[in-house]
């Protein structure tokens, strides 16, 4: 296994909170010995790496997790703008699905993978289908990634989603030596009848997974599931025993205080999209108020047909100034806080031992180069990487102990032919007559 040293950074771990003493970074190396980082600091002397990076003038850090995304989604990245969800989903994004097939999948993800590498995206949670073909694509890649096959209850082939969901956990839990783990993906409450939720976590509780689902995302969903069942999506959830399993609950915009205690009570992990949701005008999500409600945020970007990026220090900034204005407190959200949001909270939604620089923890790393213009003068690391910071900052990407990208070239990825399959792809599927 390799070994490698990463010597003169500015370390910033994301260990920490707030509240704790000591500094938030700091001047020195990391150790990383196979997948795992062994030393954060200090590193003893007669310590010998097999690679050497030099960090000087650099920020080194967890990788982002993107906790909720549609990877393949890229190939519509732009195809039907500024119109409401569901209007969006349903006369444009679902018609237009209905004509992918599992290349198409495949390509999209590494055209997703390719694009979030490059931003210091290390680990992605996806919701989609032919989830096969995005597990090689992440294989592929070198990414980290928690798939799951979505899933639609009131559709024909809602039976069929439940077998594929099945195979996709026992056929790629633990694979690409351990960068794929897998969940359960239902849509949402509103496309998943009650006793299709029950099968759901009939094999949720068979399998030992986790269950990755939309709640409260507009208020018309609300509405609706308020209308058939009476009551909100997180009491009808709730009351169907959801919440007895792990669940990476995406959105939560319409949410009052009552229903952040029950899901603050039953450790339901939220995903924050303040992107997708300002722009598809679903609603501000009450972030600050499930914080304090030691609610474990995390950040996604939702998929790049609703974003129209997956750069996660984009979402990291608006998830911060979107807070603020609409709490007109500059203190709401403040930069560590959204860094906890991308890094440590996002491993600790998925479960996963990623995003903090710590000793036992997955080598997943990324350098931002901090010799850049709009990065000087340097009086406070945080506050740089999430107000000041762009992607194209990011200079090297670790994932799993392996170096994936160097100077902005991701090594596994053909940019040529990518560009190719996805251009061909994007003609076929959004204008067919071509």
């Amino acid at each position: 296994m390799s070994k490698i040293l990463i010597k003169n950074g500015i370390l910033l771990p994301m260990e920490k909170s707030l509240a704790d003493a000591g500094d938030l970074y700091y001047q020195g190396g990391l150790f990383i010995d196979g997948n795992k980082i062994r030393a954060v600091g200090d590193i003893p002397a007669d310590w010998r790496p097999d690679t050497v990076i030099d960090a000087a003038g650099k920020v080194v850090m967890p990788g982002f997790v993107n906790c909720h995304t549609h990877a393949a989604m890229t190939l519509l990245r732009s195809f039907a703008d500024d119109l409401p969800l569901m209007q969006w989903l349903e006369e444009k994004i679902w018609p237009l699905e209905a004509n992918l097939t599992g290349d198409d999948v495949y390509w999209g993800t590494m055209l997703a993978a390719r694009e979030m590498i490059a931003g210091g995206t290390t680990t992605f949670a996806d919701m989609y289908f032919f989830m096969d073909d995005a597990a090689k694509a992440v294989r592929d890649s070198g990414i980290r990634a928690s798939l799951s096959r979505g899933m639609v209850g009131m559709a024909p082939n809602g039976t069929h989603a439940l077998n594929e969901s099945r195979e996709l956990v026992e056929n790629w839990q633990g694979q690409a030596n351990g960068r794929i783990t897998t969940m359960l993906g239902p849509h949402a409450p509103y496309t998943c009848p009650p006793e299709y939720l029950q099968k759901v976590m009939k094999l949720a509780e068979e399998l030992g997974t986790g269950i990755h689902i939309h709640v409260a995302e507009t208020k018309q969903e609300v509405e609706e599931i308020t209308k058939n069942y009476g009551k909100t999506p997180v009491k009808h959830l709730a009351a169907q025993g959801l919440f007895n399993f792990p669940v990476l609950a995406a959105h939560c915009v319409h949410v009052d205080s009552e229903e952040i205690s029950i899901l603050a009570n039953n450790d339901v992990k939220v995903v924050h999209n303040p992107e997708s949701n300002m722009k598809l005008a679903s609603g501000i999500a009450p972030v600050p108020e499930m914080l304090s409600a030691g609610i474990n945020v995390a950040l996604g970007t939702d998929g790049a047909s609703s974003n129209n990026n997956l750069d996660m220090m984009e979402e990291m900034r608006s998830a911060a100034l979107l807070h603020k204005v609409n709490k007109e407190d500059p203190t709401v959200i403040c930069s560590y806080q959204a860094l906890e949001m991308a890094t440590k909270f996002g491993g600790q939604a998925l479960g996963l031992p990623v995003g903090v620089l710590a000793p036992g923890m997955k080598a997943d790393v990324i350098l931002l180069d901090f010799q850049k213009p709009h990065l000087y003068p340097l009086h406070d690391v945080p506050a740089h990487v999430v107000y000041a910071a762009q992607a194209g900052d990011v200079d090297t990407v670790v994932i799993n102990g392996k170096i994936v990208m160097e100077q902005g070239k991701v090594a596994a990825i053909d940019d040529e032919k990518l560009f190719r399959e996805i251009r061909d792809r994007a003609v076929r599927l959004t204008r067919p007559s071509q």
